[in-house]
Order: C-alpha cells, then sequence, then structure tokens
C-alpha cells in the first residue's frame, strides 16, 4: 500500500479517510505514486519528544518529515515517514481561520515536499521555491475537489 497511517493518542482525533486521499493525489502530482509513504497523526507530548530528539528544540511543532534511506532493497521506493501533530494542527487552524481539515492537508503537503528534498530552512531562495511547489499542489488539490481553501 502506498500511504500507511498510524495514530497514536491525540492522533485518533482526525480521521484518516480523507488525509489518505489528500497523501495518494499529492504522491500522484509529484510523479511519486509508485513510492511509499509513513503517515503518523499524533499529540503534542510525542511531538515535543520527536523534536527534542531529532531537531533538538524542545517545544512541539506542527510536522516533521523523515526521508527513508536511499538505496534499500525494495520493490517500491520508500519516501520516507512524515509525522503531524493533530493537537498542533487543530490550534493552528483556529488561529488561521481554517478548518482542521485544510490545516492536515496543508501540513501533509508540506511534509511531502520536505521528503523530495527540499528544505526552507536553508535559505531565503530555497522558502520562496518551496511555498511555490506547495501553492501549485494545493491548487491541484483544490481543482480535483480534495482540498478548499
Amino acid at each position: 500500500m502506498p500511504v500507511e497511517i498510524v495514530r497514536r493518542a491525540a492522533g485518533r482525533k482526525f480521521s484518516s479517510r480523507r488525509l489518505k486521499q489528500v497523501a495518494l493525489a499529492v504522491l500522484q502530482l509529484t510523479e511519486q505514486q509508485d513510492a511509499e509513504l509513513s503517515l503518523a497523526m499524533i499529540g503534542n507530548a510525542a511531538m515535543q519528544e520527536l523534536n527534542a530528539r531529532y531537531r533538538h528544540k524542545n517545544y512541539p511543532t506542527d510536522v516533521l518529515s523523515f526521508p527513508a534511506a536511499r538505496n534499500l532493497p525494495t520493490e517500491a521506493p520508500l519516501l520516507g515517514d512524515v509525522i503531524i501533530s493533530v493537537e498542533k494542527a487543530a490550534e493552528q487552524a483556529k488561529q488561521r481561520r481554517r478548518t482542521l481539515d485544510q490545516e492536515m492537508a496543508t501540513l501533509l503537503i508540506h511534509g511531502i515536499v520536505h521528503l523530495l528534498g527540499y528544505d526552507h530552512e536553508r535559505s531565503a531562495k530555497d522558502a520562496r521555491v518551496m511555498t511555490r511547489i506547495e501553492k501549485k499542489i494545493a491548487r491541484q488539490l483544490c481543482d480535483r475537489g480534495l482540498l478548499k481553501v
């Protein structure tokens, strides 16, 4: 299966069906439809632990991406893991006056674009490039009726 979803604790507060549809569409739009993606929905406490461990930042973040190691002997290419804090997404959705569905889709797009090798933290130019790619994907999802902005 190209998209595997795991829900832990507070991550159970969000339905995975719609997000899986969005993930499959994003993989197709980015020409990664043969790749496998792991998506985890967790709470702030678990996200804070991961953020502290892997980024040395001791606070919960909204999304983390972990690219798969290249050259793994597998049938389908592994793109990597996207981990979203549902609690953080809900907080941000409220602040940004969006629905939780919209925020979760936005974070998923952001995480997948990171897995494709883009990083907004490298430079202002890289941030602009990444933002353009994310907006293009979001527009295409809107055209398919999978996202409303």
